[in-house]
C-alpha cells in the first residue's frame, strides 16, 4: 500500500472515530465505562471474527501477541477518554486527547535520541493550534477531569508509537486489528465484572448507539488502524489526530445544525495547512556554480 492510500485509510478511519465522543457521553448517562468497552467491542470482534475467520486462522504467534498489546494499550487510552467524558466537555477531552498531535514527534525524539524535523514541529504546532481554535471557547481549567483527558493523550500517542513499530514488521495488520478489538473487549468484561454492575443496552437509542459504536468506530475506526499505519509514519500518523475534532465539527454542522464560526473554520484551515505542510517535499539545496552549469 503506497503512502498516500495507507494516509487516505487513516484519515478516514480517524473519521468513523470521530462520532464516538457523541454516541459515549448519551451512553455513559445509564452504563458504565467498562460496561460500554465489553459491549462495544466484543459485537465488533463478532462481527469482525464471522466475517475474517479463515484470516484469524492462519495468524500466527506474533501477530496474536501484537494485537493483544495494541488492544491492552487502547483499553488504557479509552478508559482514560471515558473517564474524562463523564467530567468535562466533549470539546475539552476532544483538545486535550488530540495533544498526541505534539506528543508523538516528541516522544519518537526521545526514544531514537534524534531531534524531530523542524517541518515536523511545525505541522503539529499548525495542527494543535487549529484543534485548540475549533474545540476550545473559553479558558481551559485544569481538575480531574482534564488529567484524564491528558492520561489519555499520553496513552495515545504511546499506543500509536506501538503500532508504528508493530506493523512494520512481520505480522498480519489486519489480524491484529482484529484481535486489538478482542482484547479490548475481553478486558473491558473483566473490568465491569469487577468493578461495576454490569448490564445490556436498555431501550431502542442505548442499542442503536452501541451498534453504531460497534460497527462504525470499532469495525471500521479500530480495525484497520493497524493496516493504514503500515504504510506511513509514527509522525505523520500523529497529526492526523487532527482529523477527529475537524470532522466533528463538520458532522455537527451538517447533521446539527451546528454553527461553524469564524474561529472554526480557521481551526479548520490550519489544521489541513499543518497537514500539507508536513507532505511537502524539502527542497534540494542547489549550488550557484552547479546553477550556473545547468544554464549554460
Amino acid at each position: 500500500m503506497s503512502r498516500r492510500v495507507s494516509e487516505i485509510l487513516l484519515a478516514s478511519v480517524i473519521a468513523a472515530r470521530a462520532t464516538s465522543y457523541l454516541f459515549s457521553k448519551l451512553i455513559l448517562q445509564g452504563m458504565g465505562i467498562f460496561n460500554l468497552m465489553a459491549v462495544r467491542f466484543l459485537i465488533a470482534f463478532a462481527l469482525l471474527a464471522a466475517l475474517f475467520f479463515p484470516r484469524l486462522r492462519r495468524m500466527d504467534r506474533r501477530t496474536l501477541l501484537g494485537g493483544a498489546v495494541m488492544g491492552a494499550l487502547y483499553f488504557l487510552t479509552m478508559a482514560a477518554e471515558l473517564r474524562g467524558l463523564q467530567r468535562v466537555p466533549t470539546s475539552t477531552v476532544s483538545f486535550l486527547e488530540n495533544t498526541a498531535i505534539v506528543w508523538v514527534p516528541l516522544i519518537s525524539a526521545a526514544i531514537s535520541r534524534r531531534a524531530p524535523e523542524k517541518k515536523t514541529i511545525l505541522s503539529a504546532v499548525l495542527c494543535l493550534a487549529g484543534v485548540g481554535l475549533l474545540t476550545l471557547s473559553s479558558a481551559l481549567g485544569f481538575g480531574a477531569g482534564e488529567a484524564w483527558c491528558l492520561a489519555a493523550a499520553l496513552l495515545y500517542a504511546s499506543a500509536i508509537l506501538t503500532t508504528d513499530r508493530l506493523t512494520h514488521g512481520k505480522l498480519d495488520a489486519l489480524a491484529a486489528g482484529i484481535v486489538q478489538v478482542g482484547t479490548i473487549g475481553l478486558l473491558g468484561l473483566v473490568s465491569t465484572l469487577l468493578f461495576e454492575s454490569p448490564r445490556l443496552p436498555q431501550g431502542g437509542t442505548e442499542w442503536l448507539g452501541i451498534l453504531a459504536l460497534a460497527v462504525v468506530c470499532t469495525g471500521f475506526g479500530f480495525t484497520l488502524q493497524p493496516v493504514a499505519q503500515r504504510g506511513t509514519t509514527a509522525e505523520r500518523a500523529g497529526l492526523f489526530c487532527a482529523v477527529n475534532p475537524m470532522v466533528a465539527a463538520t458532522l455537527g454542522a451538517v447533521f446539527l445544525h451546528e454553527t461553524l464560526t469564524a474561529q472554526s473554520l480557521a481551526g479548520m484551515g490550519l489544521i489541513l495547512l499543518g497537514i500539507f505542510t508536513a507532505s511537502v517535499k524539502t527542497m534540494p539545496k542547489i549550488s550557484c556554480k552547479r546553477l550556473r552549469h545547468t544554464v549554460q
